[in-house]
């Protein structure tokens, strides 16, 4: 891959901590969590949704809230981001936090604390973090393509990963978040076209089939237990039943399958753990210092 240049040095160390909005504002932690749970007894699929938001931001630049600014030629409106929701969470929890603690808390901070509440509110593990990210000012349609789009190589999932200092291990268990959430069928047409090959367990393939009567139709990530955050998903990848082309290739390729299995056949705890770890890995991955950063007032647009 390589053609993102600003993902080179990525991981270098902006100064976060745990304590950062100990004394600016301490109800910040509070008041995202309450909104986040909210938001989820509106709406379960919520979850799914600002995890994987967190996880478009901080593929492209660094975790920075790029993916928030909406203006013409901006990540949020590319093609690839128009399956995107929880916008309007972030907003929400925005005007809160302002109203408490003005010009402090960071949207990048915010997304990233969202994404971790919405993890432990549908089952999963819950992991401590350092805050500090600044806002970058720079978004750009074209870059929203970095993110993975459910069609890669395990070559090209791993550089990926690795232009932002991430390895195999974390490509495998972040992929984990595959365990809840939605996919349109748009998506996974090839794969159930009726030549297209013995990929897929047929009954799944079936079901599937049933299931996507029009390609704006949605199908569950993980069909057995779509709503808890467990590891059925990589039990899912050894009976063919992965839903993207994507997922099943962790199983199938020797430098990922060991990963997959040992998630498959471990108790849940080895899952957690592992998805913790990774999931502070992604967080920490900032904008290089060279690029202009603030503290949006409003995380759609930039300060004037």
């Amino acid at each position: 891959m390589g053609q993102n240049h600003l993902r080179f040095g990525l991981n270098e160390k902006e100064v976060l901590s745990p304590s950062y909005y100990a004394k600016k504002c301490p109800e910040a932690e509070g008041i995202i969590q309450q909104k986040v749970k909210q938001w989820f007894l509106k709406d379960s699929t919520m979850a799914a949704s600002l995890i994987r938001l967190h996880f478009h931001d901080c593929l492209v630049r660094g975790c920075d809230a790029s993916i928030l600014l909406n203006h013409r030629g901006s990540e949020r409106r590319a093609t690839e981001s128009k399956t995107l929701r929880g916008f309007e969470v972030i907003d929400e929890i925005k005007q809160e936090i302002e109203r408490k603690c003005p010009k402090m808390v960071s949207c990048a901070d915010i997304l990233t604390a969202a994404a971790r509440d919405a993890t432990v509110i549908i089952g999963g593990p819950f992991w401590e973090l350092s805050y500090g990210r600044k806002d970058g000012t720079i978004s750009v349609a074209k870059e929203a393509s970095l993110v993975p789009q459910g069609n890669e190589n395990v070559t090209q999932l791993i550089n990926i990963f690795q232009e932002i200092g991430l390895n195999i291990l974390d490509l495998v268990v972040l992929s984990g978040s595959h365990t809840i959430g939605r996919s349109t069928c748009r998506s996974i047409l090839h794969r159930i076209l009726p030549n297209s090959g013995g990929e897929l367990d047929r009954n799944y393939k079936k079901n599937l089939t049933r299931s996507c009567k029009w390609s704006t139709d949605y199908v569950n990530l993980d069909s057995v237990t779509p709503k808890k955050f467990d590891n059925q998903y990589y039990m899912n990848l050894e009976k063919k039943m992965g839903l993207l082309s994507t997922d099943e290739a962790l199983f199938m390729d020797p430098r990922t399958s060991p990963f997959v299995s040992a998630m498959a056949t471990q108790n849940l705890d080895l899952f957690y753990t592992q998805f913790a770890v990774s999931m502070v890995k992604l967080a920490n991955v900032v904008l290089p210092s060279k690029y202009p950063k603030e503290v949006r007032l409003n995380c759609n647009i930039v300060n004037s």
